[in-house]
């Protein structure tokens, strides 16, 4: 995953949300917290090459990184696009979400150690 950015989608200005810290919102309906990304898949690095197909990894291990879950696909989004895939990302801690956004500007990936097994690279 590269040039991952802060997408800020216009539900967010609904009477469904309510920002709590810089793009991070909560859900009224249900306290969850949530923040969106857009970024784009590396095909050379063994992910998809198509928004409409998000590929299980780096997403899996970040998801499982931050404690957080996918709120939202944005299919609409995703099936415009050539090369740019959007993703809302949510949590039941702040902290949690904040972590997914201290993403934003790096490069995250996929690299097997050399004990054979595959780690999660920020970089």
């Amino acid at each position: 995953m590269k040039n991952i950015r802060v997408y800020t989608p216009e539900k967010y200005a609904s009477s469904d949300y309510e920002k709590v810290d810089e793009n991070i919102y909560r859900q009224l309906s249900d306290g969850t917290y949530v923040t969106s990304l857009s970024f784009e898949q590396e095909p050379e690095l063994g992910e998809s090459d198509s928004p409409q197909e998000i590929s299980q990894y780096p997403l899996e291990d970040i998801l499982d990184k931050f404690y957080t879950h996918i709120e939202d696909f944005y299919d609409e989004l995703n099936a415009a696009s050539d090369s740019t895939c959007y993703l809302e990302f949510g949590g039941t801690e702040i902290d949690d979400i904040k972590g997914v956004l201290g993403l934003v500007g790096k490069h995250v990936y996929n690299r097997e150690n050399d004990e054979g097994t595959i780690d999660l690279v920020i970089e």
